[in-house]
This record gives C-alpha cells, structure tokens and sequence, in this order.
C-alpha cells in the first residue's frame, strides 16, 4: 500500500529532531539549510534517510512539537534568518542591535536550545525582514513579490484560516479562541471579514514567514538528495489551534484523548487535547486528514502516522472521569482505521505507522493486511508468553516493518541497560550478535555492546531501519520524558555544529561503522 521509493528495498535511517541539529552559522537551534549539512554525513553513513519530529508551529512558551498552533504551518522558529534575503540586504547580523547580537553569541555556544530566547531575536529580525520586502518587492510588485502571491493561492487552502487565526491569536495576545468575542469565536461572517480588513498587514506577515519557510525547505530537500527526509504526522493538535478552530464541528472540546491503564501507566494518560467527532468527520469524507496527508507529502518524502491505534479506536475521558473508545465496537473500529490509513496513504508519501502501547491484535492484523509497516523496538521484542520472556531474533522480523533501537520518547540503548535487571540482560546478550560479541550481562554498557545492538537491529528482517541518533554514539541524554514539563524536554542539541560532523574524529568513525554495516546488511544502495 504505501507508495515511493522507500517502498521496496532495505533501507537504514537516523531519528533527530530538527532543533537538535544547529551548524556553525544558524542561530542555536537547528535550521531547515541544517538538513542538507545533516545529510550529507548521513549519505557518508550509508543511510538514506533522516526520521524528523514534528516542525509545526508550538504554541506560545512551548517547547513540545506535538503541542500546535497549526498542523499545517512551519514553524518559523526553524527559519534560517541569514537567508533571508531582506534581512541580508539590511546588514545581515551586524546590524542587529547589539543586545539581540549578544543574546544570539550566547544561544549559538548554549548546551540546550534556548528556545525563548532565540524566538524572541528571530521574530524581530523577521518582522524588519519583512518590512523591507513589503517596501521593495511587495510595493513594487517585483517578481519576488509574485512567487510569493503564486504561493498564497497555491496553499490557500490552508493557508487563508491559518494566517488569520495567527494574527487573532496576536490580537489577542495567545488567549484561548473559546474566550474571544461570540463573532469570532463562532466565526459569523461579518466578523471574519471585520478581522481580515483589520489585521490584513498581519495576515500578509503570517503568509510571508510560511512562504519563507516553504522555499528554504524545498530547498532543503533538493540539496538533501539522495537522502529522504521523513515527517511525523501527529494524531491530533492542540484545541487552540487554527484547524480546531475552523474545524469546530468536528471535534469535541468538552472530553479529551488519552490512552487507557497499561504496564506503563496504570491509570492510563489524559493528553488534554481535543476528541475526534468521527461520525461528523466521515461525513465530511475525512476532508482535513485528507488535507493533512496532502500538506505532508509536499514537505517529506515519507512520515510516521502518530498514535496509529487512535485513528482505530480513540480513547478518551469525559469531565466527570468517565472513559471509552470511540467506535465502541471491533468492527466499526477496524472498517474506520482502514478507512483513515487509505486516506492518509492516498498522499502518495511512503507511511509507517506508529503501533506502539496497547495496541489489540486486530489492529495489526489491519496493518498487515494493508502493507503498512509498524514498529519493532528491539528492547519490547520479546516473547512474553514464554518463560522468562526471551527476546525476539530480528532476523523473525517480517520484512514489511520498522525496526529500531528506541523511539524520541524513551530512554536510549545505553540509559535502558543502565536500568534493566540482570535477568533481562542475561535474554539480550543471547541474541546472536551480542553473543558473538561476547557481550556480559553483568557489565556495564560499553562501546563493544553498542555496536552489537546496531549489528543486530541492521542486520534483521525488517525493511526500514531507523535508529536514534543518541544510540547511533552510546550517548544517554534523553529528547523526551514523557508527561515532564520542564527546561529539559525537548531542548537536547548534538555537541558538534552538524556541519562538522565530516570533519570530527568521532562522527567521522560512526560513519564508516554504519556504512560497513549498512553495506553487509544490504541497505547501502548506493
């Protein structure tokens, strides 16, 4: 079922958020011109292709990709401000004020992204860019002033409700849209078209930064091949977000979705985002997962469908704590996630599906039946209903799958050995490669048992491989801990600038392992 290159063949990939990866010249956060830097040491790896995060817009203060104004928009955040031509024109870094330039020195050599403080310089350098552009091009009508009038009406729509609930939302200074004025928040026409005459400067700034962000990512994209960049399409967005908010018949806003008890969590998660009104949404024939798909397959060449059991079966809370899925019953839930998957797939972007937790037997049959691959962590792989719960030979894993050492929500290759018991080990170490690496239960992590992992995850029977760019170094330093919300989450960055990664000693070693691995694993395809 799923389409594109990745499709056939063996493949090998690394997993990194965007923010993780700033080179030398961005500004302390990974920029979209960082992407090509990347590939270019992952095409030095023998992989073809890098798994991103989420890089829609965050809510105000918020550090978490999966927490959006928008699942259309590009963060502006992930700009790359020095290619901008306007802001070049106007002096370009030195004539930033000499606060912001001492605020970015400090970014750029910061351990973690200082998210706050680099939003706060790139919007005032953004806001001078384009005053510049409405003076010179916009005013002009130059012909840059015309590719970005061919991009508003090409992605209208999104665009047009997009560019609107962000400048209300500037209006009113981030307040949720449920406590706007009735006109607004209900969207009565004569409102709506009040608020597109009044804040129309701001609207045209809010197109112009998604403009912007197009053109460096498509440049990105061009100058990343032969590596593929994949996406991430998160199940839901936030309730103040642009699409909720014109999309407000399909949602409830008066329960929200978690996930029900499991061996992780025994009283389950309340994720605080919005319910799905599927029945009033297959009336509609899925129209905005069909418009996210689309918004997808422009951006990457394949993507990881979020919470894949969700769109089966949603799980959610209604105030008074009372909880269920929604379809209620196993046929229903399966004729409706086979729907959504045709749906999403429809885009045309190779798509994998994220089957992790508690997910029933029935919802992988699906995916098999469909051909889209799910998720093998290497660590959960193992044979529970058998005595003392051995794990799993990659090698048995079917070929149509993803396999990986971890995913950007659990603690790496080297943190899980940190914390797993003897026995536990005692199972790992009798998988083939690290049984003829020798590896000892009892011993700490060390490269030795690294490279045997990798050996073993590269060398089994699924198609896609991706690993974790901490596990690819042994590092522990964690992208997330879920349901933690501090200075911590989601600021984690490499300790080299991404365009020294060829350049390095150490990187320059991982690189010529993972190529002579990918190569006698068949997923070098160069």
């Amino acid at each position: 079922m799923p389409e594109g290159r990745f499709a056939d063949g063996r493949h090998a990939g690394v997993l990194v958020p965007l923010c993780s990866i700033p080179s030398r010249i961005s500004w302390g956060i990974g920029e979209i011109p960082d992407l090509p830097r990347f590939a270019r040491w992952l095409d030095e790896a023998g992989c073809d292709f890098v798994q991103l995060l989420p890089v829609n817009e965050m809510a105000d203060g918020q550090n978490s990709p999966y927490s959006a104004l928008s699942a259309m928009a590009i963060d502006p955040i992930y700009i790359a401000v020095s290619d901008v031509e306007e802001f070049i024109a106007a002096g370009g870094e030195v004539a930033l004020p000499d606060a912001d330039r001492g605020a970015l020195g400090q970014a750029r050599v910061a351990p973690r992204v200082a998210y706050d403080t680099i939003r706060r310089i790139k919007s005032r350098a953004l806001r001078a860019a384009f005053d510049r552009f409405e003076r010179t091009e916009w005013q002009t009508h130059s012909s840059r002033a015309t590719a970005f009038l061919d991009f508003m009406e090409r992605e209208r729509w999104w665009l047009d409700d997009y560019t609107l609930f962000r400048a209300l939302h500037q209006e009113h200074a981030g307040r949720y849209w449920l406590e706007w004025d009735d006109g607004l928040r209900d969207r009565q026409p004569e409102a709506i078209e009040h608020a597109r005459v009044r804040l129309a400067r701001e609207i045209l700034y809010r197109a112009w930064l998604q403009w912007t962000a197009d053109e460096q990512w498509q440049r990105a994209r061009r100058y990343a091949t032969p590596v593929g960049i994949f996406g991430d399409f998160p199940f839901v967005v936030s309730a103040h977000s642009a699409d909720v908010w014109a999309r407000q018949q399909e949602f409830r806003l008066d329960a929200s979705v978690g996930t029900p008890p499991d061996a992780f969590s025994p009283t389950g998660q309340d994720w605080g985002l919005p319910v799905y009104r599927w029945d009033v949404i297959a009336r509609g024939d899925f129209e905005w997962l069909q418009q996210r798909a689309r918004r997808s397959a422009a951006l990457f060449d394949g993507f990881r469908v979020d919470h894949l059991v969700g769109f089966y079966r949603t799980y959610f809370r209604e105030r008074d704590g009372r909880a269920a899925f929604v379809p209620s019953d196993e046929p229903s839930q399966t004729m409706q996630g086979e729907r959504i998957l045709s749906v999403i797939a429809g885009s045309g972007a190779y798509i994998v599906a994220e089957d992790l937790g508690s997910v029933p037997d029935f919802v992988r049959e699906s995916l098999a039946r469909m051909r889209v691959p799910g998720y093998k962590v290497l660590r959960w792989e193992r044979e529970w209903n058998v005595e003392g719960q051995p794990f799993k030979d990659p090698a048995t894993f079917p070929a149509v799958s993803l396999a990986t050492s971890g995913t950007h929500d659990t603690e790496t290759l080297a943190g899980w050995w940190d914390e797993a018991p003897l026995a536990e080990r005692t199972y790992a170490v009798a998988l083939p490669s690290l049984h003829a690496a020798g590896c000892d239960p009892s011993l700490p992590f060390d490269d030795s048992l690294r490279d045997a992992l990798l050996r073993e995850l590269c060398g089994g029977g699924s198609n896609l491989v991706v690993v974790p760019v901490q596990d690819i170094f042994g590092w522990r330093d964690r992208i997330n801990t879920p349901a933690v919300v501090d200075d911590i989450n989601w600021t984690w960055r490499m300790p080299w600038p991404v365009d020294d990664l060829i350049v390095e000693q150490l990187p320059r070693e991982r690189a010529s392992f993972l190529r002579e691995l990918s190569s006698a694993c068949g997923r070098d395809l160069r």
